[in-house]
């Protein structure tokens, strides 16, 4: 029986203004090719690089809100290979002094511990027309700031490993460092694995605790980053701080390690781990050997494909970069970083449940959905004051409950984002500049109507698609459009006798003791009054007929 050992390294391009080296802009949605580009970042003779200060914080502060330590002092380094997109023929990188270091990410109440955080430049972009024998090269991503992440040997199966790069990207997106779209390749998850046998007793155990429990199988994962000088084994069996499960002691046969390369969504690194899980483990119990190698995922046939042999660190030749100063950072200024970062997505959701009574299921959809969680706090906030705890509580239940579905489903993927926030950074092309035109105070309004009975729920649906097209206030809408509920009783039981008139088999079917036939004779009349019939009003007087005519 084996057990995986599988790490993950994340590259994020950081949303910066300018490239990490030159003041070419940062523009990951720029169409043409080789228009952002200059003699720095297309390594012209004679050319220097400067850094990028923005950057530079940017990545601290992810660090921070990951728990990292921040060294007093940072260099970068030059890792040397050649390939037709990296103009250099080096990459402006970090190996011995990163930016941070020894944090950790807890998921599911287990730390996975973050080895580093490191900055470097991102290389270019090879163009591969179809049916032609030749590729074409874009610059204009060559010297984007990559942030990469590096975990220890934490990860313990595909589904942790997914769930880390999930939480990840929602805590990129509350720092505001990057997009991390993943879609475009500005966060890429590459992952390395190799199987270790487990010992007869190992084994026993891990039956033990599936035999017990529900949970997966304890896979012990490893991460190393490519650029190390040990070896994978010796990196593995230097990782012990264990917070469940302990590396591969010493008695243990690690295996060869493999990398699968630039996996760009959540599904693929699931999916791509189980599927190298198994290839591995049928080519060990064949009595075949694992080959060191580079692999890259087919997300068609679902496996992983040989690309390369796995290179080394001394294959690159690193060496201190001659072309940029040291970086120093006294306490102050790391300070300043910590005290800029915002509420992150595991305060977030305990707030809101405590704050709020929110159930789990709320309180995830409201931190994972960022902009509707904050416009849902701005809704809360303008409901009538001085209200009672027990209205207040029912209040902010409607709020949600329409929030998450109705409001959602006019949404359809697009955000809730204020006016004045959309013209500052939406572009015309992004979905967010579609602005969205109800206020916090109309909404408010709108669920008290509701709560007060002013409005039955099949003309709230009518009332929020009308706010949601024109952004009017919900009584104007209600007003204009002749919406207002009916509550005289004389005019609701002219109604209700005529639904009784026109329906005498549901009559006899409710008379005869079928409860669904009275719910049948409450939608006739729900519809017969254009849903403005106050519901509550429609069952005390329908039954009371009913009764008297039996």
């Amino acid at each position: 029986m084996y057990k995986p050992i599988i790490g993950l390294e994340t590259h994020v391009e950081l949303n910066t203004k300018t490239k990490m080296f030159c003041s070419c802009p940062n523009d990951p949605d720029e169409k043409r090719p080789n228009v952002n580009i200059c003699p720095t970042c297309t390594a012209q003779p004679g050319t220097l690089p400067v850094i990028n200060e923005e950057a530079v914080k940017k990545v601290i502060k992810t660090g921070l809100a990951l728990n990292s330590q921040i060294p007093e002092y940072s260099k970068f380094d030059r890792k040397n290979y050649f390939y037709p997109d990296l103009p250099k023929g080096y990459q402006i990188s970090q190996l011995y002094q990163p930016l941070c270091k020894e944090g950790f990410l807890e998921i599911d109440g287990r730390k996975i511990r973050i080895r580093e955080v490191h900055l470097e430049e991102d290389t270019g972009r090879l163009v591969h027309p179809e049916g032609a024998d030749y590729s074409l090269v874009d610059f204009n991503r060559a010297g984007i700031p990559l942030m990469e992440l590096v975990t220890e040997p934490d990860i313990t199966s595909a589904k942790e490993a997914r769930k880390f790069a999930e939480t990840l990207h929602l805590i990129l997106h509350y720092l505001d460092v990057s997009d991390a779209d993943m879609e475009k390749g500005q966060m890429r998850v590459e992952v390395n694995i190799s199987l270790t046998e487990l010992s007869r007793s190992e084994s026993e155990g891990e039956e033990e605790d599936l035999s017990s429990s529900s949970t997966e199988l304890p896979f012990t994962e490893a991460k190393v980053k490519k650029s190390t000088k040990k070896s994978f084994s010796s990196f593995v069996s230097s990782s012990t701080r264990r917070t469940k499960f302990s590396s591969p002691s010493k008695n243990e046969k690690l295996g060869t390690k493999v990398e699968i390369k630039n996996l760009n969504s959540f599904r693929t690194v699931e999916r791509g781990i189980d599927y190298e899980i198994k290839r591995q483990t049928e080519l060990l119990e064949s009595g075949k050997k694992i080959v060191q190698e580079t692999r890259g995922w087919d997300d068609v046939k679902g496996i992983t494909v040989s690309q390369r042999e796995k290179e080394e660190a001394h294959d690159y030749r690193y060496f201190p970069e001659p072309d940029l100063p040291p970086l120093h950072f006294s306490k102050e200024f790391v300070q300043k970083i910590k005290s800029e970062i915002p509420e992150l997505p595991t305060q977030r959701r305990e707030r809101l449940k405590k704050e709020y009574g929110l159930l789990d299921k709320e309180a995830e959809i409201f931190v994972y959905h960022k902009n509707l969680g904050e416009y849902f706090e701005k809704v809360v906030s303008e409901l009538p004051p001085n209200l009672s705890q027990e209205k207040l509580s029912k209040l902010i239940k409607l709020t949600s409950n329409y929030l998450i579905s109705d409001l959602q489903g006019l949404l359809k993927g697009q955000s809730v984002t204020e006016r004045s926030e959309v013209k500052k950074r939406a572009k015309p092309s992004s979905p967010d500049a579609k602005n969205f035109l109800i206020t916090p105070e109309n909404f408010a309004e709108f669920i008290t109507l509701i709560y007060d009975g002013k409005i039955s729920s099949k003309i709230a649906k009518m009332v929020l698609l009308e706010m949601f097209k024109i952004g009017a206030d919900p009584s104007n809408i209600i007003e204009e459009k002749g919406l207002t509920q009916i509550t005289d009783k004389t005019e609701i039981e002219k109604i209700i006798e005529e639904v009784i008139n026109n329906n005498p088999k549901p009559v006899e079917d409710y008379k005869s003791g079928k409860e669904t036939a009275f719910q049948f004779l409450v939608g006739q009349i729900m519809a017969k009054s254009k849903g403005k019939a106050n519901p509550q009003i429609v069952n005390r007087l329908l039954k009371e007929i009913l009764t008297k005519t039996k």
